[in-house]
């Protein structure tokens, strides 16, 4: 099952579970049907806002050090979980039961063009907020959705390489710019261990586990299972899973130089959060930004399109040099 007829699924079993609150809210306690219905959709609210404070409190448990620059007063986590509330509920509930993959070329584009990895549970949908950056700034752009739902890491690997080619062929640049939420950072850097660095001028990761999370212990799938860290690993024994220290120990300082690592001191699924902290890369650092609003929020969108567009400037330099 794709990650768009599940959320579809879930969407209908949380609007039969607010019909049936409502009428049991008319039947047995004479509510009238406005308030009926404001008690059914009010009960799954709840249950969504409960399961986004349980996200919070889990990842709490497992949290890297807060820097002192980046803590936050509660003001600014109640903003912040407010934004990753809304981020989850709009994501789930309507950009990513409504998306499809798909292309988008801009003739005469603007720099490299772009491929876009969703993470664990999403699809191509998640992108709703950069795409329509992407577009204004002429930049050709793709986006895959990674299925199976639960499969392999690697097995997503040919699924990349078709798309970057396909994306290379259409726009005729030689290379392109991934950019890869959670899980997908870990696809596009399986991706480069199988096809290798050539295609690639750049891999962005929003809030990537590049040394696991915690909180993969609680997820279904061989795709979770490969992204597990133990919370208190043995003395001998590094605490990211073999398939992390495989992963890490097939790359070589060049591929690391390729990636940009962005991520939050308070990522609510990433725990220990500096675990997005890739050795050899390019780390940048953010607070008070949740996980699934990483590809919503304002400063950390601008943030990627800096990014894109320093590789654009250094692609110009270079061509005036071989002129």
């Amino acid at each position: 099952m794709s990650a768009r007829r599940l959320l579809q699924l879930l969407l209908v079993v949380q609007a039969l579970a607010a019909l049936g609150i409502g009428l049991a809210a008319v039947q047995i306690f004479g509510a009238n049907r406005w308030q009926g219905l404001a008690a059914g959709l009010g009960s799954v609210l709840l249950v969504r806002l409960a399961i986004n404070a349980n996200n919070f409190l889990m990842s709490a448990r497992f949290a890297s050090p807060t820097p002192a620059e980046f803590q936050l007063r509660p003001g600014a986590r109640l903003r912040m979980f407010l934004e990753e509330f809304g981020a989850s509920m709009l994501q789930s509930s309507w950009t990513m039961p409504r998306a499809c993959a798909g292309t988008c070329i801009h003739p005469g584009g603007a720099g490299l063009p772009v491929l876009l990895l969703h993470g664990y549970g999403c699809n191509s949908g998640y992108w709703s907020q950069l795409v329509p950056r992407l577009d204004a700034a002429r930049i050709s752009h793709a986006s895959v959705d990674l299925e199976p739902l639960m499969g392999d890491i690697d097995g997503y690997a040919p699924l990349v390489e078709r798309a970057v080619d396909a994306l290379r062929a259409a726009t005729g640049a030689q290379q392109v710019i991934v950019v890869a939420h959670s899980m997908g950072g870990l696809v596009a850097r399986a991706w480069m261990r199988a096809c290798g660095t050539g295609k690639v001028a750049r891999v962005i990761t929003l809030g990537t586990p590049h040394h696991g999370t915690c909180l993969a212990a609680f997820g279904l799938g061989l795709n979770a299972a490969q992204m597990r860290r133990a919370a208190r690993a043995l003395a001998h024994e590094p605490p990211e899973c073999a398939w992390l220290r495989a992963l890490d120990q097939g790359e070589d300082p060049a591929a690391r130089a390729l990636v940009t690592s962005i991520y939050s001191h308070h990522d609510n699924i990433i725990a220990p959060q500096t675990s997005s902290q890739l050795p050899g890369a390019r780390n940048l650092a953010f607070g008070g930004v949740g996980h699934v609003a990483l590809g919503r929020n304002p400063r950390v969108l601008d943030a990627v399109m800096r990014e894109i567009a320093a590789l654009e400037q250094a692609s110009v330099r270079q061509t005036q040099a071989a002129r």
